[in-house]
């Protein structure tokens, strides 16, 4: 029995056989819905679903299993479909515990997650995904884990808070709940014989269980390489393209539509356009921060997108569902409904809406009618260590902040930038040229270009690196945020030295999170105790408070959607081109760091 009390299938199953006989009756018995039958691509009207023991006990007409203490829902006009899982998701990108987000997602039909925690592993190593599997494993929402693979991402180009070997992967897949191996972002390391990679991929396979991939390239023969090395799913395609060759390879597609990156209307052309089997594919969201819960919903917006662009209900419902579970090995469990299945069922009064009135989990109502039943949700407290995250060698001064240019005697010099590209993870290259006074190279607000600073904060060991960025629209004031993909280092972007300054310190006092300052004064900020990553206040509070600093990144003159989101991927060099870390700016392209200035 799990934490939650969950039964498994040996332990219920005569039960489950009694029930649909009728010799028992049914704990609650949903009547005369539409049936989204995910096994056979149909829907089933006026059809029954009974339930016993939080499991799935009969299908059909189950007027036989109703009894004097059986509650039965009227679903008349009404779909029964399965709850919906995400293959691929990042729990603290959410800014909440597992806790918070379980509710959020639950009150949108998701009933299972696939978390890859890698954000706390680069701050707290394995104790940081203990921590967090733990949370997850009392919980109605099935949070299955995905264990973390690059910790760090790129250990060659930045520094983490922690390191995962192949000793921690091994004990990891023994973990109740572990289904799999965590984004292998690493793809040139598995492609080159890493011995790293190589054995975490073994450690997984072994095991049994699936290894989850990252491959943002187009190139084919590294493609089929990382493939050929044990990696069987991918997340990071933005091309039709792209994804028609993972599919032709064998690979299991990831469709992605998150907060800041939009991948369905693109890729899902595979589907509406090329008419491929969809049996591989999954719709995932990777990243989504708390407007978009509130606002657009979990796994039930990627559903409706995909609804949007054009595939069948019944089909985006099944890349949600089955596909997911069948991926994970975890289809004995979730995906569907038939018999001795969990019976975490959606009410859902309109397919391309995805709105359900009704989640159920594990056989128990846990959203109806607007409300959420959180009596379902056992706190748990996170250890002090998890609040102790951001540690600088000194308080910061706006010297830090300033570049000195290798050009001597030079007025102006021309440098690299990271160019953000709005709604998507990646990043381009571009160059500038920027005015050199007293021997230091000044922003330009004209040209849209940004200083950058990415500061270590795990060791207090001083670390700090200046690069420069555009395309944020940054026209005052500065921005910091400890949610710094995937080292989680200190990062901070501004248009003056001192504000830069004034909000990397204020932030460091929040103990992480996110802040907007201008003139010397705090604009907004999201504190995030539980490793500088996640927010220990409810998720009204959350979206309040990110709401206000989005507010004040459009009053420094960002017009982006979802900027901060877009900004803490700046520091991420596993996906193209160029990024800045704690050690200097990335060109991702050859694996490399590079000079801020062109030429030197």
């Amino acid at each position: 029995m799990s934490p939650t009390g969950r039964k498994k299938l040996t332990e219920v199953s005569r039960t489950l056989a009694e029930v649909a006989t009728g010799a028992k009756k049914a704990d609650l018995v949903i009547k005369n819905g539409t049936l989204v039958n995910v096994y056979t691509g149909r829907l089933q009207p006026h059809t029954d679903v009974a339930v016993a023991e939080g499991r799935i006990a009969f299908v059909g007409d189950a007027s036989h299993t109703i009894g004097e203490a059986t509650t039965v829902i009227d679903a008349k006009g009404r779909f029964i479909a399965p709850g919906l899982l995400d293959g691929h998701m990042h729990v603290e990108s959410t800014m909440l515990s597992v806790t918070e987000f379980a509710k959020a997602a639950l009150a949108k039909g998701t009933t299972g997650v696939f978390m890859d925690p890698h954000e706390i592993a680069n701050v707290f190593g394995a104790e940081g995904v203990r921590w967090m599997h733990e949370e997850g494993r009392g919980l109605p929402l099935k949070v299955y884990t995905t264990y973390p693979s690059c910790v760090p991402a790129a250990a060659d180009l930045e520094d983490a808070g922690a390191e995962l070997t192949v000793a921690d992967i091994e004990a990891g897949m023994a973990w109740e709940g572990v289904e799999g191996l965590g984004e292998v972002m690493n793809f040139p390391g598995v492609v080159y014989g890493d011995p790293k990679m190589a054995g975490e991929i073994a450690a997984t396979i072994k095991a049994g269980k699936a290894v989850t991939g990252h491959f943002p390239s187009d190139d084919e023969p590294m493609l089929q390489a990382y493939i050929a090395s044990g990696v069987t799913s991918c997340h990071e395609t933005v091309t039709r393209e792209q994804g028609l060759l993972k599919l032709q390879l064998g690979m299991h597609l990831m469709i992605r539509e998150g907060s800041a990156w939009h991948d369905v209307k693109e890729v899902i052309k595979v589907v509406t356009e090329d008419r491929v089997d969809t049996a591989n594919i999954m719709l995932v969201t990777d990243d989504v921060y708390p407007q978009t819960l509130i606002e657009k919903g979990h796994m039930n917006h990627v559903v409706r997108r995909a609804i949007e662009e054009g595939v069948e209900p019944v089909t985006a419902i099944q890349m949600g569902t089955i596909n997911t579970a069948r991926y994970f090995r975890v289809d004995g469990d979730v995906g569907g409904i038939a018999p001795g299945k969990c019976a975490d069922l959606l009410l859902i009064g309109d397919l391309k809406s995805m709105e359900p009135s009704t989640v159920i989990a594990d056989g128990q109502i846990v959203f109806d009618a607007g409300e959420l039943r959180k009596a379902a949700f056992p706190a748990y407290a996170y250890p002090e260590a998890a609040r102790q995250s951001v540690h600088l060698a000194r308080p910061l001064e706006a010297r830090d902040f300033v570049l000195a240019s290798g050009r001597d005697g030079a007025a102006e010099t021309e440098v690299n930038v990271i160019r953000a590209i709005e709604n998507s993870a990646r990043t381009a290259r571009g160059t500038a040229r920027l005015a050199v006074r007293d021997g230091n190279i000044l922003p330009s607000l004209e040209q849209d270009v940004a200083t950058l600073a990415c500061i270590e904060r795990h060791r207090g060991s001083g670390g700090i690196s200046l690069a420069f960025a555009q395309g944020f629209g940054l026209a005052r004031g500065a921005v910091a945020s400890t949610v710094a993909h995937d080292s989680h280092n200190l990062l901070v972007m501004g248009t003056n030295p001192e504000d830069m300054a004034f909000a990397a310190n204020e932030l460091a006092k929040l103990g992480g999170g996110m802040i907007a300052v201008l003139d010397g004064r705090v604009q907004a900020s999201v504190p995030m105790a539980i490793a500088g990553l996640m927010s220990d206040q409810p998720l009204e509070v959350v979206v309040r408070q990110v709401q206000a600093l989005e507010e004040a990144w459009k009053a420094l003159g960002c017009t982006l959607n979802a900027p901060f989101m877009t900004f803490s991927l700046i520091a991420l060099p596993v996906i193209p081109e160029l990024r800045i870390t704690n050690r200097g700016l990335a060109d991702v392209d050859r694996f490399e760091l590079i000079p801020v200035e062109v030429g030197l």
